[in-house]
């Protein structure tokens, strides 16, 4: 008897199956969970659907121009890779490998404090690979200044400091399957501040600053070589405050879903943020991106990029290298696809224009 002919993968939802079929039950359920009933998690998916696309014709869109600029540098394109912990939960050669998609694609490489892999072996793996260093600040300062040490020293860009992590959200899935994240030995950040053994995600949190101030962010900014960046705001009132305290760009982000449930989603939260920043500083998010529409979007509501993080992990979970990325270049087709459809042939020039509240969304402006 025939067996049916395996479908290509030719979506991020495709990706997304494939992925869940192959990874370890406690390592998908940490990969994929979110805080509480979930509620964000889902929702930070469909509010990029509550907005519609407004295409214009006629324009010319032969030839198209995907860059954007972000923190005063040309990039090829605005999709960067979100920082995201103990890659290798979903593939051996974890963010070494993803270093290698990010550069094969052009996207910027956010390499996570808790990752596998150390800031060093992921450059050398990918030197030609743009990095970013996504820093939780330690109780144990010296070891967050070895990290930044590490980071300039490294050729990283710049510092991505994540500052909605002050205790680990109640996050269901990791209770029920008592997942262990990865042996302390294996996450250099965590060996450095004395952690030894396996640990859970919960453990692993336990060794972040739970007091983390503006005092502590103004003196990271003043004492760093790098731009710093900070990924976890979701209010104007915080945005104003990181323009204020020196922060170099913000990331419109709820963790994706894994903090603090019934938050509000990126989709939702960008634009009165963008309002208040009012270009004083570069704005990111991240949050749902599953589509080249959803990038558009994005953009059109004021962001200069965005960040995806769980897309780029099923990619690695299916794939290793190649698997991730083979997902960025889905996401990068489909947004040159919108471009030309939408009219709007160079990328950074989107702007509100090419968005409305969609007739399908309750309420909203």
């Amino acid at each position: 008897m025939e067996t049916a002919p395996e479908m290509p993968l030719v979506s991020l939802a495709d990706y997304e199956r494939a992925a869940a079929a192959s990874m370890d039950p406690g390592a998908h359920g940490y990969a994929y969970g979110g805080a509480g009933e979930e509620i964000t998690l889902r929702d930070n998916v469909a509010a990029w659907r509550r907005w519609a696309i407004r295409p214009r014709v006629l324009v010319g869109v032969g030839e198209r121009d995907p860059s954007v600029s972000v923190l005063g540098v040309r990039r090829p394109h605005p999709v960067l890779v979100a920082p995201m912990a103990y890659q290798r939960l979903a593939h051996p050669d974890g963010e070494t490998a993803m270093a290698r998609a990010a550069a094969a694609t052009g996207a910027v490489m956010c390499l996570s404090t808790l990752a596998t892999a150390t800031p060093a072996q992921v450059a050398a793996a990918a030197p030609e690979a743009t990095r970013w260093f996504q820093l939780y600040v330690f109780a144990d300062r010296g070891v967050t200044r070895e990290l930044v040490d590490q980071a300039a020293d490294n050729g990283y860009e710049a510092l991505v400091v994540t500052v909605d992590l002050p205790i680990t959200g109640i996050r269901e899935r990791d209770l029920r399957s008592g997942v262990q994240a990865a042996s302390a030995e294996l996450v250099a950040s965590a060996a450095a501040a004395g952690a030894r053994g396996p640990m859970t995600p919960h453990d692993f949190t336990r060794l972040i600053d739970p007091n983390l101030r503006w005092s502590d962010i103004e003196r990271l900014v003043q004492e760093s070589s790098l731009p710093v960046i900070l990924k976890g705001i979701l209010t104007p009132e915080d945005a104003r405050l990181a323009c204020e305290h020196g922060a170099a760009a913000i990331v419109v982000s709820n963790h994706g879903g894994r903090q603090l449930d019934t938050v509000l989603a990126g989709a939702d939260a960008l634009m009165p943020v963008v309002e208040e920043v009012a270009g004083r500083i570069d704005v990111l998010v991240d949050g749902g991106i599953r589509r080249g529409t959803d990038v558009l979007k994005a953009l059109s509501l004021g962001a200069r990029a965005v960040m995806v993080g769980r897309p780029a992990l099923w990619g690695l979970a299916v794939g290793g290298a190649e698997g991730a990325q083979r997902v960025l270049e889905i996401l990068l087709a489909e947004l040159d696809a919108a471009l030309a459809l939408a009219g709007a042939p160079r990328a950074g020039e989107l702007d509100r224009r090419f968005v409305c509240r969609a007739p399908w969304a309750a309420g909203g402006p």
